[in-house]
């Protein structure tokens, strides 16, 4: 780490902490030609690799983006959209790579929004999923029929 006072290729750590829900490390350095302090944050980089070959940094609005559009007209708010994407993001990274495909990006996005509303999530799955029947559309009815979702209380 180069001290941004004298350009001195080298510094001490004098403190870590971790920040950000601990995506990222604030550490405090100091120069040993200088002796000035200066602070730097670490955050772990998360790409997703996109079909095309190309990779770009995770993004929750992206994520929010595309589960807005499958939402369109259903009773689901903005913090359900933020803790969805929280929930994607964590299960992305719990991967533990540095890159992950966008097909599992889609992947965990399925489960969480399920769970959220069933409507939205045939809508997303018929686009993520490339539908192209009707019997496509009634197989996932009758698994979303068989298969309640985890969060769902049972009608009574």
């Amino acid at each position: 780490m180069h001290c941004p006072y004298c350009r001195h290729d080298d510094s001490r750590v004098i403190d870590s902490r971790s920040s950000d829900e601990g995506q990222s490390i604030r550490r405090r350095r100091e120069c040993p030609q200088c002796s000035r302090r200066f602070t730097t944050n670490e955050t772990i980089t998360l790409n997703i690799v996109k079909r095309n070959g190309t990779s770009e940094p995770f993004s929750r609005d992206k994520v929010i983006k595309g589960v807005r559009r499958a939402c369109q007209g259903r009773p689901v708010n903005e913090d359900d959209f933020a803790v969805l994407a929280a929930r994607v993001e964590e299960a992305v990274r719990g991967s533990g790579a540095a890159e992950v495909p966008s097909n599992e990006v889609g992947l965990a996005i399925l489960g969480p929004l399920r769970e959220l509303d069933e409507v939205a999530y045939l809508r997303f799955a018929s686009v993520y999923r490339a539908f192209e029947s009707l019997a496509d559309f009634e197989l996932e009815i009758e698994d979303l029929r068989s298969t309640p979702a985890r969060d769902k209380q049972p009608a009574h």
